[in-house]
């Protein structure tokens, strides 16, 4: 059996306090584009949602116009938690109660796709979900309860 080349796919999202173009969020939009480079040029980044604007705060998740969403692709979860939690996105992170509401479920969550492919934001959707409803299990999950990548095809979620 031939071993398949998965990367590491990931989903936020975050319902605003005001629209991006509100006075409150000024610091927050003022960050959207370093943040981005610095993602787009981290060590294991493969792919981020962005809409012609260069981000996703105008990607549609849903019915709600304050509800937006993130989404990339990393070579790995090592990647993906270093450009998290040790680059300066985590001063973004740590500040992230000033632009969004607190959420009562869980708004992220990782799974894994075949190197190549791209998840669309129904997908993520549909993982955050299952991720909402049974926890963390191979079809999504989240750093402190990870799984690994399947081995091929056959055992891909």
């Amino acid at each position: 059996m031939e071993r398949m080349a998965f990367h590491l796919a990931q989903i936020n999202i975050g319902r605003l306090v005001a629209p991006t173009f509100h006075p409150q969020l000024a610091d927050f939009v003022a960050q959207l584009d370093p943040i981005n480079k610095l993602a787009d040029t981290a060590p294991g980044f493969v792919w981020r949602l962005q809409s012609s604007s260069g981000n996703a705060t105008d990607v549609a998740y849903g019915e709600d116009p304050l509800v937006i969403v993130n989404m990339s692709v990393w070579e790995s979860l090592a990647a993906l938690r270093d450009y998290t939690y040790a680059s300066q996105h985590m001063q973004v992170f740590r500040d992230r109660a000033k632009w969004f509401e607190k959420m009562d479920k869980p708004h992220y969550c990782l799974w894994w796709v075949p190197a190549g492919r791209l998840p669309t934001v129904a997908e993520g959707k549909q993982r955050l979900q299952h991720y909402q409803t049974h926890g963390a299990t191979p079809f999504a999950f989240w750093f402190s309860q990870s799984f690994p990548a399947p081995v091929d095809q056959e055992t891909y979620a």
